[in-house]
């Protein structure tokens, strides 16, 4: 079966709200499993889409959010938590990717309204947890339940 562990992705407004979603096949190796992830309004309410589809791409992440306590204390690459705010007790955020590039630290923000998608206005940004990204392995945390044949 040729290309068996490309994972097909599409997002559109799939429920007609006028808000898109993701739609993504994953585990195609093992039958394929359509799973479609939304958001509520801008920001993500949900962290387990993003362990798995980056598991799927042979990234790992640490296991648990880690509350954030300085720019310096972060590892060298992470998914940033930032303006969040509670609805019916729920959490929601937008994402960041916080990268060292040469031993200096910036942010990736795909926010629209920016001048720039390189951010390095740190005080304008206020993270409340981080999930530790490793490009070279995905032993940080496999895909529940998956297997690798």
């Amino acid at each position: 079966m040729p290309n068996r562990w490309l994972n097909p992705v599409g997002v559109a407004d799939l429920s007609g709200n006028g808000e898109a979603e993701i739609a993504a096949v994953t585990t195609p190796h093992i039958g394929g499993v359509l799973r479609v992830y939304r958001r509520s309004g801008e920001r993500w309410s949900d962290t387990d889409y993003v362990r798995r589809l980056l598991s799927a791409s042979g990234v790992g992440t640490s296991e648990d959010e880690v509350p954030f306590s300085s720019w310096g204390e972060l590892p060298d690459l992470a998914l940033l938590s930032i303006k969040h705010y509670q609805e019916d007790g729920k959490d929601f955020w937008h994402w960041v990717v916080f990268k060292r590039v040469d031993g200096r630290p910036l942010v990736l923000d795909s926010a629209s309204y920016l001048p720039s998608n390189i951010r390095t206005d740190f005080e304008n940004m206020h993270p409340k947890w981080f999930i530790e990204v490793n490009m070279h392995s995905t032993s940080m945390h496999p895909i529940a339940g998956g297997s690798a044949d």
